[in-house]
């Protein structure tokens, strides 16, 4: 497929086009939504296969027999990560945004803590708070211009109340690829503080080439299993968000059967659309999809830089993974109401606001690179013309 040809979404109750208006003040017809994480490329054409056979059969019936389901996970783990999970060991969630709500409600009571290394995904902090536990933000460092894991810094954050640490690997939204020894680190502080640490690896196949490798935290320290829920899913891959679908991966007997006990009393059963359509995404033909695609993303992501680290004052911070450009404006000494006017009433572009992220995200704002080239280098010529007084 080519990832040149724009595809059009409005009028398709596409939350990134169709609430622009309503959420931003902006019109699809004529501004750019770089805000929510999905991407405006459709994915390998085996998952459009899998969904023309059901539409075919036309029965849509309960999901049964999930062997080639977990047997595709297996693979897809095994072959691009050099891990190996259980298929017992997978439970299949709606997405993983309820896979973190299901672990902060299996493994902590209300009046807990959990920990977030900040700035991060702001799904997190949404479900934490509204599970009535609070969020301990331990901030991430920024060295050489990317964010650092400094576990020493984050003694004097906890309160004694944390019984969870969810960590974002590779990170969303400083695109960092976390080395060996930080998930060491990691797991050494939760250990050190009894901690339950549930490993959020939605973006670990959106790894540019070149660059570091992923390493799976089940792989980097295995001998933290007692405590480690690992969370995985396709949905982000390959552009299948709608499905819905996301893994939980626990090694644990005891922490397995406490998230089974959970996840039965909410009466969680899997999407059919999504299992087949996961089922068909990892396979050989999506894993040469992924190789283009992150190809074709690489591409968006230099033109990006490369502009925004021309005008005086932005910063991109440098993509080891994801297609979620962070970018400071601290250095244009404008206030995050001026920063926002501009990117918004000027260049027409809808982004996510860095404060969502926690702290460490004030005047930053995050920008999705996952469109047709032509649309990035739109959107860099917007951001030059309204910040070109800069110059």
């Amino acid at each position: 497929m080519s990832f040149d040809t724009p595809i059009p979404r409005t009028g398709t109750h596409c939350s990134k086009w169709d609430m622009m208006e309503t959420l931003y003040g902006l019109s699809p017809q004529t501004a750019l939504p770089m805000w929510v994480a999905d991407m405006d490329f459709r994915p390998p054409a085996a998952v459009q296969a899998a969904l023309q056979k059901m539409l075919d059969h036309g029965v849509y019936g309960y999901f049964g027999d999930d062997r080639a389901y977990l047997a595709a996970i297996r693979w897809w783990m095994e072959t691009r990560h050099g891990w190996s999970p259980e298929p017992s060991h997978i439970f299949t969630t709606h997405g993983l945004v309820n896979g973190t709500a299901l672990c902060v409600d299996a493994f902590t009571q209300p009046g807990d803590a959990v920990v977030l290394m900040t700035p991060v995904y702001h799904a997190f902090a949404r479900v934490i708070r509204g599970a009535g536990r609070s969020v301990t933000e331990c901030p991430l460092s920024v060295v050489n211009g990317r964010h650092a894991i400094d576990t020493a810094a984050w003694e004097a954050c906890l309160t004694g109340r944390e019984k969870m640490l969810i960590l974002c690997s590779p990170h969303n939204p400083g695109g960092r690829v976390w080395t060996l020894s930080e998930l060491q680190a990691v797991a050494e502080f939760c250990r050190r503080h009894n901690l339950i640490l549930v490993s959020d690896e939605i973006h670990a196949d959106l790894v540019f080439p070149g660059g570091p490798k992923h390493i799976p935290m089940a792989m980097a320290v295995p001998e933290i299993a007692d405590r480690l829920v690992m969370m995985t899913a396709a949905t982000k891959t390959f552009n299948i968000a709608g499905a819905h679908t996301g893994n939980v991966i626990i090694a644990d007997e005891a922490l397995r059967k406490t998230f089974a006990a959970r996840m039965n009393a909410m009466g969680i059963s899997p999407n059919a659309f999504g299992m087949a359509m996961v089922t068909a995404a990892y396979s050989p033909e999506g894993a040469a999809w992924v190789d283009d695609l992150m190809r074709y993303l690489d591409g968006n992501r230099r033109l990006f830089d490369d502009a925004v680290n021309a005008l005086p004052g932005l910063r991109s911070m440098p993509l080891e993974a994801t297609y979620l450009a962070w970018v400071d404006f601290t250095g244009t000494g404008m206030t995050r109401d001026e920063i926002v006017a501009r990117v918004e009433k000027q260049a027409a572009i809808a982004t996510n606001y860095g404060e969502a992220f926690g702290t460490g995200g004030e005047h930053h704002l995050r920008f999705n690179l996952a469109m047709p080239r032509a649309m990035v280098a739109e959107a860099v010529a917007r951001l030059q013309r309204a910040f070109g007084d800069l110059q």
